[in-house]
């Protein structure tokens, strides 16, 4: 007695400090939220610094455009020591003419200071139409930047659900693979009890050594999808993280970023203005500007210029009297004969502006079939999960009663397998159906700024990132 009490008391004490050890050996992963991985992906993505770097790019060329309007003022300062000149000992002998070395020529010291001074008084609206180029090409670009920003949180709900999903499969596989064990050692007993052949013994192990390798090819895939998830994050392998998505819910809520986002665009579906036909819209004005700029160049440009300087020829190096040099005028120039060159750009430039004009117009095609094909694909999947929901229930309750049966021998393991492969795929199915809603949803609230799918691959849009592995459905289930 007394030594039963002393092992109970050596276990009640022993137990918590194994469970420190564990704990310190293996820490609790830090259980990241859709919210905190989408901002966490959004802060670390290089294609949203390339694309914020190309909105700034933008805005200089903006600014460049812009600054022939400006007047433009530059100084320069020079000094210049002759070596060697042609007038040397020219002006040595005065004459009636008076004392001549003070005259520029052949000076060894030379000391200069000027500014130049311009302003564009007329160009024919080259300027008017490079600044419109420029202004597009801004707009371009910040459309491009949310469109960068789209497709990062699209991918990254596809690797975060990716990884929710194929943890769901490891559960099942191995919950499986515990039934199988389950039914594997009532065999076993029935077996050495006289009660079951060695057949059937046989059945039991091989059904349930099967699952070994699916648990293994769970096991990988949900590294890989972990993998996907840690390189969109840029998470260290020594960290850990892990996600809670609960799959197999009654209820399935959008994912809290896109709530609003689902239902305004899912009402205004006909009114999307996708990221495309917007790129499009601005490549048209583009191409406008551009022709207004080849036009501009067979007008005439005026321009107003000025020129101060200061100029001193000193016997030392240091300058002591300065002569001042002060200019202003204007320019016109306007081109006479070209060789065609200045036609040739026009005939470029309204070509350009017409295939930007077919190009829009195909963009808003291709749109619509779009925004049409990702809005039928969320009612499809909603539909699907819809329809998976009392599937679980009733394949648990046609495996409990399968199970009964056989234990109490009036049913085979045949039956008993095909009940619990009927469980698996229900459960399987209800799992990827609920992934399928949560990134569907995804894409269609963000779809006013994701790129559409173009096959032709006539329209530029910004080519979306390659979609994480797709985890494959249970070989023999097929």
């Amino acid at each position: 007695m007394h030594r039963s009490r002393f092992i109970l008391f050596l276990l009640l004490v022993s137990t918590p400090v194994q469970g420190i050890a564990r704990s310190g050996q293996q820490p609790q992963p830090r259980l990241l939220s859709i919210e905190e991985a989408l901002a966490v992906a959004l802060a670390r993505s290089e294609e949203m610094v390339i694309a914020q770097a190309g909105v700034d790019r933008a805005g200089g060329e903006q600014i460049r455009a812009r600054s022939d309007l400006f007047p433009q003022l530059s100084a320069a300062a020079s000094y210049d020591r002759a070596l060697a000149s042609e007038f040397e000992g020219l002006f040595d002998v005065s004459d009636e003419l008076g004392d001549l070395d003070e005259l520029p020529f052949g000076q060894k010291n030379t000391w200069r200071l000027n500014f130049s001074f311009s302003q564009s008084l007329y160009t024919g609206g080259r300027i008017a139409a490079q600044s419109d180029v420029a202004n597009a090409s801004r707009q371009n670009a910040e459309i491009n930047l949310a469109s960068t920003r789209a497709q990062v949180m699209l991918d990254l709900v596809r690797a975060y659900y990716d990884v929710a999903l194929t943890d769901r499969l490891v559960e099942i596989a191995e919950a499986t693979y515990r039934q199988a064990d389950a039914t594997y050692e009532q065999v076993r007993l029935a077996y050495q009890a006289g009660s079951q052949p060695e057949f059937e013994l046989l059945r039991a192990q091989v059904t349930r050594d099967n699952q070994r390798p699916i648990i293994i090819r769970r096991r990988a895939e949900r590294d890989i999808a972990m993998l996907r998830l840690r390189q969109l994050l840029e998470i260290p392998p020594a960290e850990r993280i892990a996600v809670s998505v609960p799959l197999d819910a009654d209820t399935l809520a959008p994912p809290a970023p896109f709530a609003a986002a689902v239902l305004l665009t899912t009402e205004d579906a006909p009114d999307v203005n996708r990221a495309t036909i917007r790129q499009a819209q601005t490549a048209v004005q583009q191409s406008e500007a551009l022709v207004r700029a080849a036009r501009a160049q067979r007008l005439p440009t005026v321009t107003f210029n000025s020129g101060y300087g200061e100029i001193a020829y000193p016997s030392g190096a240091i300058p002591d009297d300065f002569r001042r040099n002060w200019t202003i005028g204007a320019i016109a120039q306007v081109p006479i004969l070209t060789g065609g060159r200045l036609r040739a750009d026009v005939a470029i430039a309204r070509a350009e502006a017409r295939m930007a004009d077919a190009r829009l117009r195909q963009a808003r095609e291709l749109a619509a079939l779009d925004t049409q094909s990702t809005l039928e694909e969320l009612r499809a999947t909603v539909s699907a999960w819809e329809a998976s929901a009392g599937i679980i229930q009733q394949a648990q309750r046609a495996y409990a009663i399968a199970e009964l049966r056989y234990r109490e021998g009036v049913s085979t393991q045949v039956e008993l397998s095909d009940a619990r492969l009927a469980l698996v795929l229900a459960q399987a199915t209800r799992a990827q159906a609920a992934r399928d809603v949560q990134v569907a949803r995804a894409r269609v609230a963000l779809l006013p700024d994701l790129p559409v799918s173009n096959p032709s691959g006539i329209i530029a849009t910004p080519r979306p990132a390659p979609e994480a592995p797709q985890p494959q459905p249970f070989r023999f289930l097929r």
